[in-house]
């Protein structure tokens, strides 16, 4: 018979459900729906309220431009921050900037006076706050739940992003803006992210998982140390660096057919439109959200590394079914599998930060991380163009689809990770959960 625990939650929860017996769990995950939850209300308002400002083309690509331009430069310094502060005041904090950079835009859209340069000020701000985030929820979340529940809390994680962040976050700013103004989205988007603050607050504090007592006293030679700290670390880890660099080629070679080439795929084989577009996006939504939970329920493999690489390895091949698809469903399908397969491995992969990395340095670890998976985004979009003019769509697709192929199996043969995932089991047994806070 099961007991319950912690306000009457009970312990004997499905696997994929266990962190939630925990008040701070709930809180922190309560947090970042909302969190998520602005940031997609605003990805689409600011949209719409550069359109509504008379804008064009070039005015929305300076305003999305410098919001990830902020994220870029923002996140190694966030991973440094949340290795020396309270990541949960981290985590208030940008919320509460959210909130007033979110809120200035709305209130002065409202009123009329709202201007680019502003909008444009509160996308950095947007930027860097979101760059600034992953590393500190990274950091926290194992101060937060025990080892044996992190699978759990990731695949939470990469279940709530493509459906609050992709999907209702987006569809609520859509009826704001079409029942009243881009503004009032942006105004939602601002409060939810006070909300997220307040959830944050009525967390129990946590203490930072690392002595800072050996810091340099100079702050400067201090931040760089610790930068230098976090390389080297990288540097002398296989499985890291090995996956840190494969990463960079799958999202050089990937992110830029997907968001620049597929809507003319659609349009040239398809005759599809903007709906169309849209339903390949929610298959690939779909697909990551289903996998996620499916990696959230299942024991940690004994061979983790070898399961994670082997699914990204061919995690780029449904690029190829889209350079030579000819239907709506085609491109939906395809679009399903890369969701299935980025996402759940992603399970394993960010588990395997929190319980490998050691504590002091998982927050700039994280940021590396994340640092890597939003750098070459840039460059591979600004590539995807000129490359398909050169040798044609379909054969950029294939280029696409085939390239990481070997370069995965090239690292995970250069690190030897086979070898290195025996030598470093992570499966654990999931005990009687029992709150910590």
């Amino acid at each position: 018979m099961s007991t319950p625990v912690d306000g009457g939650i009970e312990t004997r929860l499905p696997t994929a459900l266990k962190p939630f017996a925990l008040r701070q769990y709930r809180l922190l995950v309560l947090g970042l729906i909302l969190a998520m939850f602005a940031d997609g209300v605003w990805t689409v308002g600011v949209v719409w309220q550069v359109i509504e400002l008379g804008g064009g083309p070039g005015q929305l690509a300076v305003v999305t431009g410098v919001a990830a331009v902020g994220m870029v430069v923002s996140t190694l310094a966030g991973g440094i921050l949340a290795d020396r502060v309270s990541q949960r005041r981290i985590m208030i904090g940008l919320e509460l900037v959210k909130l007033v950079a979110f809120g200035i835009v709305g209130v002065a859209g409202m009123l009329g006076v709202l201007s680019l340069p502003v909008l444009v000020g509160a996308s950095l701000v947007g930027g860097i706050t979101m760059g600034m985030y992953y590393p500190a929820y990274s950091a926290l979340l194992p101060s937060v739940v025990e080892a044996a529940q992190l699978q759990a809390a990731n695949g939470i994680e990469g279940f709530l992003r493509p459906v609050i962040f992709q999907a209702i976050g987006p569809m609520v700013a859509g009826g704001a803006i079409s029942i009243a103004s881009p503004a009032a989205a942006i105004v939602l988007a601002g409060l939810a992210s006070a909300s997220s603050a307040m959830a944050y607050v009525a967390m129990a504090p946590v203490a930072v998982r690392r002595d800072l007592t050996a810091t340099a006293a100079h702050p400067v030679r201090s931040v760089v140390a610790d930068l230098v700290e976090g390389f080297a670390y990288m540097w002398r880890t296989p499985w890291l660096w090995a996956t840190l660099f494969f990463s960079c080629i799958l999202v050089l070679a990937v992110m830029g057919p997907i968001e620049v080439l597929v809507p003319f795929a659609l349009q040239d084989r398809a005759d599809g439109g903007a709906g169309d577009h849209a339903l390949v996006l929610a298959g690939f939504g779909i697909g990551a959200a289903a996998s996620s939970l499916v990696f959230a329920s299942i024991p940690m493999p004994r061979r983790y590394l070898s399961l994670m690489f082997g699914i990204w390895t061919f995690s780029s091949i449904p690029l190829v079914i889209m350079g030579v698809a000819d239907s709506t469903w085609m491109f939906v399908a395809a679009g399903f599998l890369m969701g299935v397969m980025f996402d759940g491995p992603m399970v394993l992969w960010g588990t395997l930060l929190q319980r490998r990395v050691p504590p002091e340095l998982l927050g700039r670890i994280a940021s590396l991380d994340f640092f890597v998976s939003v750098a070459l985004m840039p460059v591979s979009m600004a590539l995807a163009a000129p490359i398909s003019h050169a040798i044609g769509l379909t054969a950029t697709f294939l280029l696409a689809g085939l390239l990481p192929v070997p370069v995965a199996v090239a690292f995970y043969l250069a690190a030897r990770l086979w070898r290195d995932e025996i030598e470093h089991p992570l499966r654990l047994e999931i005990k009687e959960v029992t709150p910590l806070s």
